[in-house]
């Protein structure tokens, strides 16, 4: 596979890069910071760039199969500017498989029917910003014909792959609190063969 991801120098991509090269994988990498990225490895390819520049996104996106998104919001509005530019790059190029990183607050309510996490009690974060902005992500890609999936992870941290754990379409497992970084992303690369969530949010967690 050739495979482009995006946030390649966050906690998930970093992750998700190393478990593409591991399969011999063919990785494509478009960073700001490339002196960020110690890989050496022949499969890999670095582009500098930026995924809000529509030309970088098109540059980056040119012969590849698939593309993993796990870009941060950043306090701003780079989710929906990129997602944008990817979606429009991956129509030009009949590219249609895409896998991103979101945030369990997109996913269905439990005890609020017809609202999302963080739009209720369920969610216990005070600021909404960065939900409100994996929203509109979400919302990019059901307008789109993209064959999408939305890997959504309650609260990330860094510790040791236990290598089990419960996912869920549309909702957070039942009674989850957290998850894994490098379980998130070997999730998220398994996605990349198969076609059991395409154009769902899956909800992760212990």
């Amino acid at each position: 596979m050739k495979i482009l991801v995006l946030g390649a120098t966050g906690r998930v991509g970093s992750h998700l890069v190393s478990n593409a090269l591991r399969s011999n994988h063919h990785v494509t990498a478009l960073v700001r910071s490339p002196e960020k990225v110690q890989i050496n490895d022949d499969n890999f390819v670095l582009h500098q760039g930026n995924a809000l520049v529509k030309e970088d996104i098109h540059h980056a996106i040119q012969g590849v199969d698939f593309v993993v998104s796990s870009l941060s919001t950043d306090g701003t509005t780079t989710l929906s500017q990129s997602m944008g530019h990817i979606a429009e790059a991956m129509a030009q190029e009949r590219i249609k498989r895409i896998i991103t990183i979101g945030t369990a607050g997109i996913l269905e309510s439990r005890t609020d029917p017809g609202l999302l996490r963080f739009q209720s009690p369920e969610s216990k974060r005070k600021s909404t910003r960065a939900a409100e902005e994996h929203l509109e992500m979400y919302n990019i890609l059901k307008a789109s014909e993209l064959e999408w999936t939305i890997v959504c992870p309650t609260y990330l941290f860094d510790g040791e792959s236990l290598g089990k754990y419960r996912v869920e379409r549309d909702y957070l497992p039942d009674g989850g609190t957290s998850i894994s970084v490098i379980d998130t992303a070997e999730f998220a690369y398994q996605q990349l063969m198969s076609d059991e969530y395409v154009q769902s949010r899956v909800g992760i967690a212990y």
